[in-house]
């Protein structure tokens, strides 16, 4: 199977994550601490040259940015979400302008698909497994209703390039490049 790649900001963890961030519940997969990012532009299956061109082709607009985060919610379906994500609040505007502008172009410049909906400012804890049942999801809705992640403060300082981990057991994603002038 070709991975897939994406153009993102990466969410420096420091010591909010570990401490307000337990384990799910069974049927349930927390992200890795390193693995925490806000996707700019999702690429698809292209391959590694054209991923390449979309990351150079980003204009992103903003420096150092301190945002905050708010409440952790379903992604995805109603019926059967696919991820519980932290939404951003303070700075949230801002970013979901800047990703709005700049993804258009990175699309283009890798050939990928474009996505129509809004950007929105927001990252993956944790992900359901596929073959999670009711029970388990709903536990796993009640573990995120309970993260109290209100004002915790993080700095998104970069943009980079990622694509999936050889081993996904423990990573979901590795970094490919961060250029110089993010």
């Amino acid at each position: 199977m070709r991975p897939n790649w994406f153009v993102a900001l990466p969410v420096p963890p420091l010591d909010w994550f570990d401490r307000l961030v337990p384990p799910p519940p069974e049927g349930c997969r927390r992200f890795h601490r390193d693995d925490l990012h806000l996707t700019i532009a999702f690429l698809g299956a292209v391959g590694e040259d054209a991923a390449r061109a979309g990351l150079a082709a980003l204009r992103w607009p903003l420096g150092l940015q301190q945002v905050s985060l708010g409440a952790v919610v379903p992604m995805g379906s109603k019926h059967r979400f696919s991820a519980l994500s932290a939404l951003l609040v303070e700075g949230r505007e801002a970013i979901e302008s800047a990703m709005q502008a700049a993804r258009g172009p990175v699309w283009q410049a890798a050939g990928a698909e474009p996505d129509d909906r809004p950007a929105k400012a927001h990252f993956t804890l944790a992900r359901p497994r596929r073959s999670a049942t009711r029970a388990e999801r709903e536990a796993a809705l009640r573990w995120a209703q309970a993260l109290d992640l209100q004002g915790t403060r993080i700095c998104l300082d970069r943009v980079a390039l990622y694509t999936w981990t050889a081993d996904r057991r423990e990573r979901q994603f590795r970094v490919v490049e961060t250029p110089s002038s993010s």
